[in-house]
């Protein structure tokens, strides 16, 4: 069973954009920044276009919590770090599936993205 409810996984696994914010260490929100989410069954996930050196990726590797708005849905989240490589070549289908008619969905198949990849999870849930 998914850690998100149906309604949720819907609005934000289908959403060709969303607005991710990590906290601080100090638990403000960051600014937002506009990234791209996939689906893969019933769990979400991101990467940073700019690999490891992305600003929000940077903040979420560092406290692992923030939240992420979709089409009017506005949700606290975790982030849990994705290596497994079996479930990254998931998401590099996800990724090429929902984003291959734009010239940069590639490229976020390439090591830099792809070792940023974070499974978002709703706050309350666990890992």
């Amino acid at each position: 069973m998914s850690a998100w409810n149906s309604d949720d996984l819907s609005t934000i696994g289908d959403a060709t954009e969303i607005r991710i914010a990590p906290r601080n260490r100090d638990g403000a929100l960051r600014r937002p920044t506009t990234i791209w989410v996939v689906r893969n069954g019933d769990d979400l996930y991101v990467r940073s276009a700019n690999g490891p050196e992305g600003h929000w990726y940077r903040a979420a590797e560092s406290t692992h919590r923030g939240r992420i708005e979709a089409a009017g849905l506005a949700r606290d989240v975790s982030f849990v770090n994705t290596t497994d490589p079996v479930v990254n070549d998931e998401i590099d289908a996800a990724y090429l599936a929902k984003y291959g008619s734009t010239p940069w969905a590639e490229p976020m198949t390439r090591p830099g993205p792809r070792g940023t990849t974070l499974r978002v999870l709703p706050a309350t849930a666990e890992a």
